[in-house]
């Protein structure tokens, strides 16, 4: 039975541009819809511009243009940078439309109906040089729980959580002064009188992860629940409270409540849909996917404004952790701060939803994106599972097209489709990483075959044309099976692989069932390999002040070479995944004369993929006994030029040395191109 499925994303400030870091949420939140759309189900995705605030204010201000007009032309930029990563909103609205401010006023109903406002004043900073009240994230100081210096007016790295006039030292971020005190009324929502629902719905219900249960049982539970200030007073930009001129809703009670503004909009564009069907049914599974420094917000403050307004609850609220970059935080001075905009200048977006997907669990963690890792993983795994498998078979299936009847394929179709349902699970669960996983090993079983069959040895014998369209049936629905399971994270793929094989994939189902007896197009080239020379650029490009050309770098001198022993350095877990390891097979083995230890070894990685490796085996191994064998090739090693040729990889070995060196063979079951994990 088909589900009725609402997401939401959490909506990007108008205040900036759209980077690589925000990415990760609205690709892993992407990947989720696409997968649920393709399962059937009956999935909405909305999502909008944060518009509102103090700093919105500001900005226009210093750039002499009204705030609409700032809201405007920040909303096209995002508009623009989410499709170019094929982000696939099904509304994108803004919170300053008029449909939010019916939802606000609707909900803001609800809650002085229920007695929960409170209204009392407030001793409020105010920037005397800037004339106006300061908003949360333009106040920095000291936290006051665990005296960390420079955070910011709302929240600390430690996860406390306060307002600005609890911070010590506070100092203003518009004008770099201290700011005064001054007293302004305020309104107050009593969250306090919906702790039972809070500690039930957070505690005794799924829609939280573990960590974050916890997280607010230790830090907000266990004691009263603070009364949430809910309006700012004027100067402001946002919506004028109804019931209190000059006052006027809190960003962060109108951002929310954008999600509902959204699918409003979108159901005014439709037709026979009402917002109340989808904001106020229990047949209506509501998802939110949000970072965990807006966790607070979303797992208190929400929940309680939706019960008291009789609207759907969430039944489960995503939380992903933050992105580092090369192992560190984003930085505009290392060039590491980077805007979707650069990005998509220089490489292919479905690099990125890959990788990210491939780091991407159901668990509140950071996810690092080193530029090395990146590289290696998609060109393995993308390029050399996954179009390679296309590229190999392709060829030969346009002119042969596709079987009548499915030939035997030794069991390889049946055992990825028995997987389409364990794949379906982890992507329900979000658990991406596992997807990518199980997909790659469908990716190296398919390879495998078309290796050993070589269809192009067969295109070599007009006799053999029967086997040969055999060979091509069974690769093309092998790639078709991967390139289903991998439509959500690579849309772009999919309907490359569609427009292939004359059968656009729109449905989980056509894993499961072989396309026969159809003709194939021309086959044109998915997928490139990663550009370093675009990732360099990216890098340079996003910076936003130059390294001083002086500062001394590891490797830049003969000094640098005088480390720590080798038997004494230590590299992380996530170092060593660097390493891609591969399955190669040596077609030739001949000796050096010039070296005492070096042979000379032709590698097949797969295909026409060949490397040529100089390795230091001569004393352990007579060449003629390795023609045919199985190695373990580190295939991204940088090619290193020699006195006798240049050196494409490194095959791996143990042992003490001389006769004593033993190669490592992989078992029977593997072939050239598979990928160690």
């Amino acid at each position: 039975m088909s589900r009725r499925i609402l997401v939401t994303s959490a909506l990007p400030y108008a205040n900036g541009h759209i980077h690589i870091g925000h990415l990760v949420e609205y690709l892993q939140t992407d990947i989720w819809v696409r997968f649920q759309k393709l399962r059937g189900n009956d999935c909405l995705y909305v999502c909008a511009d944060d518009t509102h605030g103090t700093s919105i204010m500001i900005r226009a201000r210093s750039e002499g243009i009204p705030e609409t007009e700032l809201i405007d032309k920040m909303r096209t930029a995002h508009i623009a940078d989410f499709a170019g990563f094929q982000v696939a909103f099904d509304n994108y609205g803004s919170t300053h439309s008029e449909e939010n401010r019916e939802c606000c006023a609707e909900i803001w109903a609800a809650i002085r109906e229920k007695g929960l406002l409170l209204e009392k004043d407030v001793e409020q900073l105010f920037d005397t040089v800037a004339n106006t009240f300061l908003a949360d994230r333009f106040v920095r100081g000291t936290c006051p729980k665990c005296g960390k210096k420079d955070q910011p007016g709302d929240n600390c790295v430690c996860g406390a959580a306060y307002s600005p006039t609890d911070l010590i030292d506070p100092v203003s971020t518009i004008s770099g002064t201290k700011p005064e005190w001054r007293t302004a009324s305020h309104l107050f929502v009593d969250l306090e009188q919906m702790r039972e629902f809070l500690d039930h719905w957070t505690q005794e219900t799924d829609a939280l992860q573990p960590e974050v249960r916890h997280y607010l049982s230790g830090q907000f539970l266990h004691e009263p629940l603070r009364p949430w200030d809910i309006s700012r007073p004027a100067p402001y930009f946002g919506f004028e409270i109804p019931d209190s001129p000059g006052n006027y809703w809190y960003v962060w009670f109108d951002a929310p409540i954008g999600y509902i503004g959204s699918t409003k909009e979108w159901c005014k564009k439709q037709k026979n849909q009402r917002y109340e069907d989808w904001w106020k049914s229990d047949q209506v599974e509501l998802h939110h996917f949000i970072g965990k420094d807006i966790t607070y917000f979303h797992t208190l403050f929400w929940p309680a404004m939706l019960k008291v307004a009789g609207m759907t609850l969430p039944k489960k609220v995503h939380i992903h952790g933050f992105l580092t970059v090369n192992g560190e935080k984003m930085s505009k001075s290392t060039g590491t701060f980077i805007l979707a905009s650069t990005y998509l200048k220089h490489l292919d977006p479905s690099y990125l939803r890959y990788f990210y997907a491939s780091k991407l669990s159901s668990r509140v963690d950071d996810i690092d994106l080193s530029f090395e890792e990146f590289a290696a993983k998609c060109d393995s795994d993308l390029i050399g599972n996954v179009v390679n498998l296309a590229s190999r078979t392709a060829k030969f299936a346009q002119q042969t097209g596709l079987s009548a009847t499915y030939p035997e394929d030794g069991g390889l179709f049946e055992e990825a489709a028995r997987l389409g349902e364990e794949i379906a699970e982890a992507y329900e669960n979000c658990e991406y990483g596992k997807v990518t996983r199980l997909i790659m090993e469908c990716g190296n079983r398919a390879n495998k075959f078309v290796e050993d069959h070589a269809p192009w040895v067969l295109k070599k014998d007009p006799a053999k044309i029967d086997q040969l369209r055999d060979v091509c049936t069974i690769g093309m629905n092998l790639f078709r099976q991967i390139a289903v399971y991998l439509a959500p994270i690579l849309p772009k793929l999919a309907e490359q692989a569609g427009a292939l094989l004359n059968a656009p994939i729109t449905s989980w189902e056509d894993a499961q069932r072989p396309l026969l007896g159809t003709k194939v197009n021309e086959y044109k080239h998915f997928l490139n390999r990663v550009s370093k020379e675009g990732i360099e650029r990216i890098m340079s490009e996003s910076k936003e002040t130059e390294v001083n050309a002086n500062q001394p770098t590891t490797g830049d001198s003969d000094e640098s070479l005088k480390a720590e022993p080798l038997l004494e350095t230590k590299i992380a877990i996530d170092d060593f995944t660097k390493v891609d390891l591969r399955i190669a097979r040596i077609l030739e083995a001949e000796e050096v004369p010039e070296a005492r230890k070096l042979l000379r070894l032709t590698l097949s990685l797969g295909g026409d993929e060949r490397r040529n490796v100089f390795a230091g085996i001569k004393a352990a191994y007579d060449p003629k006994d390795l023609v045919n064998r199985l190695v373990v090739c580190v295939a991204n090693l940088e090619p290193r030029q020699m006195k006798f040729g240049l050196s494409e990889g490194m095959v791996v070995a143990a042992g003490p040395g001389g006769k004593d060196i033993f190669l490592l063979s992989p078992d029977s079951g593997a072939q050239p191109g598979m990928r160690l994990h």
